[in-house]
């Protein structure tokens, strides 16, 4: 019998895979477990559109990560920090306050997980912070640190 399978199943497959299995197997266990349904000509036809729709809005999602790429790297983002003698600052500018300051001066709510910075930054300057969007889409932008 070959079955669609709605989730992944170890050592079988994974979602929305067709995969063929025993009748016993795949009434006793794929289907009664809602792991999997019979592939029917009416349910290979629903994967179908289902596949189509999740590819359009991944397709969406792309389009959408490069367009706010693009909006982001001709902007700046500027914090301040405190500094001692000599300009050494007490502490560094973590990604949680660059995020911040994004959401505040620039309205783009970026989680600061997906943030990094090639170096920590401990002194005013300009640096540049790397943003990863999507798994295909990575943005630049340049983060301005001045003394208080």
């Amino acid at each position: 019998m070959e079955v669609i399978l709605l989730e992944d199943v170890k050592s079988l497959g994974k979602k929305g895979e067709i995969v063929k299995v025993s009748d016993g197997y795949a009434r006793n266990y794929i289907i009664k477990k809602n792991l999997g349904k019979e592939a029917t000509a009416r349910n290979l036809n629903e994967l179908k559109l289902q596949k189509q729709h999740e590819e359009k809005l991944a397709q969406e999602k792309l389009d959408a990560a490069k367009e706010i790429a693009n909006e982001l790297k001709d902007k700046s983002v500027t914090l301040s920090i405190k500094t001692g003698s000599g300009g050494r600052s007490f502490g560094s500018v973590s990604t949680k306050e660059i995020a911040a300051a994004i959401k505040s001066q620039l309205g783009y709510d970026i989680d600061k997980k997906k943030m990094s910075l090639d170096i920590p930054v401990k002194s005013p300057g300009t640096y540049t912070l790397t943003i990863k969007l999507h798994p295909k889409v990575t943005g630049k932008m340049d983060v301005i640190v001045k003394e208080s």
